[in-house]
């Protein structure tokens, strides 16, 4: 059995030649292994690119990641107890390596033979110095490196590494989900197999933690713009599935009332201009939520009516004398008194009881005081001279008539923004019943297009079922027991929104919408009970929804902007919220960079255009740069988890999914289908009947 120090010397394979905080290089001695290592316990690659190594010092050992290794044209190494100074000097190929420095492994108090010897700890509290020792770690050492050493952050396995001997990469839900997830990486890289295997691994270890082995209390929703991870999930029971126009009875429709929306998100739709438009889209929604109807109440139209006519009379006596006397006011406010005559007459033999009865009174006092000022002759006519006294009792018997009309909350307004179900098909003509009772007369051209916009949307057979559908109406509860999950799970703890026939031109305001009454849900849960609600919110094609884009706010911001902001939030304030995002992505330089910042952990695929690498290398620190290099020629299933829920940077090869648990975005088979091995038959007749919705209404 060889002796510690024996140990130690087996496994040097260099020194220190120069130090920074960002690098480490280290030459490697003639003997050191070329290709594989086999002092180490088992045989281990070395070097290799993204390889550890250790450098021991008075805390520990600092350990190092291998970011550069190559051959340089130096004297001749002097090898320790061998005589080689008699020999000539010349230039001799040292091999080097460049290291970034990583964190600290520490020995750990170990009270069982269970426990770990070592745990590692980020960042290097004392920086080794020129000449100290390089050591290859044994494989305890690599596991420890590797694989995570509290419990909280093992309590998932996703992969293992396949630079540390197969160690397993493990991590904390808490972690992953509660500060936000993002993986990036170019098509086919295999990433939707990647956010299919994380939660369905979760999942798994979150029964099997449950005391009873029963359904974990957790809710994901998977919003799926290209429709693939339906089949995903075919095993879980009671895994609840959304589809436009599903035909399966399995599948529910996805049902998004338009009254859910809020008055920023109509805004945003309708392309409703700010100056004119907006202010009535608002108080249209007032309206409705309100309960408004199309067809106004006889007490709300003797209401309106009779005060109008108060605040004329008040401001005629306010005016003094010259309000009443002298022509022509004389004669226009004999007018409006029979104007207020009539119509109280009018409006008194419509209604009934002691509403009906002052109508009368009043309509009587109006008229007398009327006809005894009113004058005529032969050529013309006219009023004499009215005083404050009697136009104070007319106002006087007005007062009766508004006690009489009803009282209290009959009329309860709510916000333009609150939830509350109403007839989304009325909204084009509320508008115009504003418009009509608006003063001018060119408000009613201006909204022509707003209610256009409003009435296509409504007419579109393939939105109209998803915004305003007549067959499965919806509360605002039950859809947020569908959508979001009902009380411990009991409906599944899985919702997958399969919008791939959702149209392009609404899918970022039904996503926009659908989000953010998530997002507000939580907020409220928070409210009500003093506690988050743990929820996963998963966005496939993240780039297409969360674009890039100015932060300068907008009064009228596009679907696209609406969106993008609502995604911003929930980036910044969900995790108070118990809300966590993770974001599937081919493009990260598309993406809000305010969404990227808020992700603390990474989970990065392959990844070839140089403005994603670019990105990409800005979300580590400059010390880690170097580790991001290998991301082009990373295979399939291989990737690099680094951020919040890492210990350290790790290379890691995402386990295999069986294929039918595998999200549907396997490349297509052309070969297959040329050559025959597999079969595509058509029937163009039957997709456009079924793209034209002309099939659904046949069969009805």
């Amino acid at each position: 059995m060889a002796k510690p120090v024996e140990q130690i010397a087996a496994l040097t394979i260099g020194t220190v030649e120069s130090v920074s905080p960002a690098e480490i290089r280290v030459l490697l001695e003639p003997n050191a292994p070329q290709t594989t290592a086999l002092n180490t316990g088992v045989p281990t690659g070395f070097p290799r690119i993204n390889g550890y190594v250790l450098i021991p010092n008075e805390t520990g050992a600092v350990v190092g990641l291998v970011v550069w290794l190559g051959v340089e044209r130096s004297p001749f190494p002097k090898r320790t107890g061998l005589k080689d100074f008699g020999l000539v000097d010349l230039p001799f190929p040292a091999r080097k390596i460049s290291l970034t420095p990583l964190g600290t492994l520490l020995a750990a108090k170990r009270s069982g033979d269970s426990e770990r010897a070592y745990r590692l700890e980020r960042g290097v509290s004392a920086f080794p110095s020129v000449g100290d020792v390089v050591q290859l770690p044994t494989a305890e050492q690599l596991r420890c490196i590797i694989e995570a050493s509290s419990e909280e952050d093992r309590r998932v396995k996703i992969g293992t590494s396949p630079l540390a001997a197969n160690a397993a990469v493990t991590v904390d839900p808490d972690k992953i989900f509660g500060r936000h997830l993002a993986v990036l990486g170019n098509t086919g890289s295999g990433k939707s197999c990647s956010v299919a295997g994380i939660i369905r691994w979760s999942l798994e270890q979150a029964r099997e933690a449950k005391s009873d082995k029963a359904r974990p209390n957790a809710r994901f929703i998977i919003l799926d713009p290209n429709g693939e991870y339906s089949s995903a999930f075919e095993d879980y029971k009671d895994v609840r599935i959304f589809q436009v126009s599903p035909k399966s009875g399995d599948v529910l429709p996805v049902l998004l009332p338009a009254w859910m929306w809020n008055s920023q998100e109509w805004g945003a739709f309708a392309h409703a201009a700010p100056a004119v438009q907006r202010p009535l889209l608002l108080q249209a929604l007032r309206d409705l939520r309100s309960g408004a109807h199309l067809s106004e109440p006889m007490e709300r139209q003797v209401s309106r009516l009779i005060r109008s006519y108060k605040v004329v009379l008040l401001a005629r006596i306010g005016r003094g004398v010259s309000g009443y006397q002298g022509f022509p006011e004389n004669k226009n406010c004999g007018n409006q008194l029979r104007n207020l005559a009539t119509d109280s007459l009018s409006h008194a033999e419509k209604t009934q009881g002691e509403l009906s009865n002052a109508l009368e009174v009043l309509a009587t006092a109006a008229g007398a005081l009327a006809t005894r000022r009113h004058w005529q002759t032969a050529t013309s006519e006219g009023y004499n001279d009215f005083n404050e006294t009697e136009l104070r009792d007319v106002i006087a018997r007005i007062d009766d008539v508004v006690l009489r009309l009803p009282q209290g909350p009959s009329e309860e307004v709510f916000s333009e923004d609150a939830p509350v179900e109403f007839d989304v098909a009325t909204l084009p003509d509320q508008l115009d019943l504003i418009a009509s009772e608006a003063p001018g007369g060119q408000t009613a051209q201006f909204l022509a297009t707003l209610t256009m916009r409003i009435r296509m949307m409504l007419a579109d057979k393939r939105l109209g079922p998803v915004v305003d559908s007549k067959e499965n109406n919806i509360s605002f509860h039950e859809w947020l027991d569908s959508y979001i999950g009902k009380d411990q799970a009991e409906t599944g703890e899985l919702a997958i929104l399969d919008l791939s026939l959702i149209p392009s031109d609404v899918l970022h305001m039904v996503i926009a919408v659908i989000a953010r009454v998530i997002f507000e849900a939580t907020q409220r849960y928070r409210k009500v009970n003093d506690k988050e609600l743990p929820t996963v919110l998963v966005l496939e094609e993240a780039h297409a929804f969360v674009k890039r884009g100015t932060n300068e706010e907008s009064d009228s911001p596009t679907p696209a902007q609406m969106c993008r902001q609502t995604f911003e939030r929930i980036a910044r304030e969900g995790r108070k919220f118990g809300l966590g995002l993770v974001l599937s992505s081919q493009r990260p330089s598309e993406l809000s960079s305010t969404v990227l910042a808020q992700c603390n952990t990474f989970l990065l695929h392959r990844i070839v255009n140089d403005r994603d690498q670019e990105l990409v290398g800005k979300l580590v620190p400059d010390a880690l740069g170097g580790l991001l290099k290998e991301l082009p020629s990373l295979p399939s299933r291989q990737a690099i988890l680094l951020g919040w829920a890492a210990t350290v940077p790790t290379l890691v090869e995402i386990t295999e999914l069986p294929e039918k648990q595998r999200p549907h975005s396997a490349d297509p088979k052309f070969w297959d289908v040329w050559t025959g091995k597999e079969q595509r038959y058509i029937n163009w007749a039957e997709i456009v009947e079924d793209w034209t919705g002309t099939k659904r209404d046949t069969i009805a």
